[in-house]
């Protein structure tokens, strides 16, 4: 599968892995839509790739937790770059809370939006036209607690393993249509969102006992997976056993957030629009982020 002059969007693109892997697709010559809420971080992805890559990039600003927003996304998508041969589903949001606190509460139910819905809005928009032409593909990043879930994470566990079922079921629909459908599934990759993920207690726990990958190297992959028409990835591969055996991903799952506190009745917001707690995590991850880059860039000249 050859990138180069290929029309792609990406959601969730202003930092973490979406971010990442715009730069990577970039390099290979796609010319991309990028889409996340911060428009302020969307231009400087694009300024980057234009300097970097000597690619272009759009920037969308979207916000998918809302109803009718990925409809009009995919729209202006294609509008501004004639159409789209490629969809990476790649933003998402959490919400950290019991079940019984969060249930189907309007937080709640923004995870399911973003995560879920979104993408198979995207979907229905953009994928008639590219079977038309008979070559793209659909990227969704979902996650390894499709498996098993985490404690004051329910909804956001169930919300990626919805997304991986539809992936599969779209694997197949999309059979000898030349449309290619990839799922990225990743454990605990360094960005934001994982910053963030260290205040729910569940995710806390587990992470003490997991390996962390990063997002450079995991769009590294999904290159090289598009390139080979792979099903799926699991990054950090090592993870690929926990993916392959799921009871013992199950039972490391439950032993790692045996002493996680049931009676916490907290609920927080995670994402760029998240609670101030979240937002103040993200935040400092991208500062940090952002210094070693600088600092990297001034070691290289």
């Amino acid at each position: 599968m050859k990138l180069r002059g290929q029309r792609l969007l990406v959601t969730g693109a202003s930092s973490g892995i979406g971010y990442a892997m715009a730069i990577a697709f970039a390099k290979e010559g796609a010319v991309l839509a990028v889409s996340a809420r911060r428009g302020d971080r969307l231009d400087q992805l694009a300024k980057r790739i234009e300097s970097e890559c000597g690619g272009r990039a759009i920037a969308l600003v979207a916000d998918l937790s809302r109803r009718g927003e990925a409809a009009e996304l995919a729209r202006r998508a294609v509008e501004a770059l004639g159409g789209v041969d490629g969809l990476v589903n790649n933003a998402g949001i959490g919400l950290a809370g019991a079940q019984w606190i969060a249930a189907d509460r309007d937080e709640a139910r923004e995870v399911f939006e973003t995560n879920f819905w979104s993408p198979l809005a995207l979907i229905q928009s953009l994928v008639p036209a590219i079977r038309q032409r008979g070559e793209g593909f659909v990227v969704n990043v979902t996650s390894m607690v499709q498996i098993a879930g985490v404690p004051h994470a329910t909804h956001y566990a169930a919300s990626k393993a919805a997304l991986a079922n539809a992936t599969e079921t779209l694997r197949q629909e999309l059979r000898d249509s030349g449309v290619h459908a990839l799922e990225v599934i990743p454990g605990p990759v360094e960005t934001a969102m994982q910053n963030e993920a260290r205040l729910t207690p569940g995710f806390s726990a587990a992470l003490e006992r997991s390996p962390i990958g990063d997002p450079e190297g995991l769009a590294r992959l999904v290159i090289r997976a598009l390139a080979r028409r792979k099903h799926r990835i699991v990054y950090p591969r090592v993870l690929r056993v926990g993916y392959e055996l799921p009871a013992l991903t199950r039972w490391s799952m439950s032993f790692s957030t045996r002493h996680v506190d049931a009676s916490d009745t907290r609920l927080r917001r995670s994402g760029s629009f998240g609670d101030p707690e979240a937002r103040e995590a993200r935040e400092a991850w991208e500062r940090a982020r952002s210094q070693a880059t600088l600092g990297s860039s001034a070691l290289g000249r």
